[in-house]
């Protein structure tokens, strides 16, 4: 699954970014994005713009709106399928930036060490999405997924998912166009191996809520004796 990221472009990774969309003039960064939060997407509605929706889909039938958290993550399998997340597949597809997200090794039965993923080329990220529009009694609410699928060759010995990363401009054009659904489908794969780079981080990640710079640094790993 995916269920932590960061969106805190470095300089040259915000430029990148204006090349493409309009963003905000006060940007805000985030280290440590964490279910139902706001976040940053590029909708098809209008991929011109950088807007923010609520990480964890609520679909438009949804009785309450209520956002759970459960639904942050879509699986690339079967999703034109589930009633949560077909209508959306097929007609609000967005794009979610970040410059890293993370993942867990399991040390023992109570304790876990998150490590940060990062592309090598120190580009932002674009992972696949969609979203949806809950609308009752004069109120909006904007949601999305993070479409996930099995891991590539770097990913594997960390976890049994990751998200689906696009990752060139034409990639992320076509996500955002009405293609059909089998050639939609067909995009929710693995990345190529040799794209990510890791290392571990500190575990006061594992606090959502927990923010700041220094989640970004590496920490030393522990010498485990076998």
């Amino acid at each position: 699954m995916c269920g932590r990221y960061s969106f805190a472009p470095k300089p040259k990774q915000r430029i990148a970014l204006e090349n493409v969309v309009a963003v905000p003039a006060e940007l805000q960064l985030h280290f440590n994005i964490a279910p139902t939060q706001e976040a940053y997407v590029i909708a098809n509605e209008c991929p011109n713009i950088l807007q923010k929706m609520e990480w964890g889909l609520v679909p438009h039938w949804s009785s309450d709106g209520k956002n759970s958290g459960k639904l942050i993550n879509a699986r690339a399998e079967g999703i034109a399928e589930k009633p949560s997340f077909r209508d959306s597949f097929q007609s609000k597809r967005c794009l979610v930036p970040a410059d890293s997200f993370y993942e867990w090794r399991k040390l023992s039965a109570d304790r876990k060490i998150p490590y940060r993923i990062f592309l090598k080329n120190d580009e932002l990220l674009f992972f696949a999405g969609i979203w949806d529009e809950w609308k009752k009694a004069g109120t909006t609410k904007r949601t999305f997924s993070i479409i996930t699928t099995t891991p590539n060759s770097e990913m594997a010995d960390l976890h049994d998912r990751m998200p689906v990363i696009l990752p060139d401009a034409e990639t992320r054009r076509l996500w955002l166009s009405p293609l059909p659904l089998q050639e939609a489908l067909a995009m929710l794969h693995p990345p190529k191996s040799g794209l990510l780079s890791m290392y571990r981080v500190s575990e006061k990640l594992n606090k959502a809520g927990y923010e700041g710079a220094a989640l970004h640094e590496a920490v030393p790993e522990e010498l485990r004796l076998f």
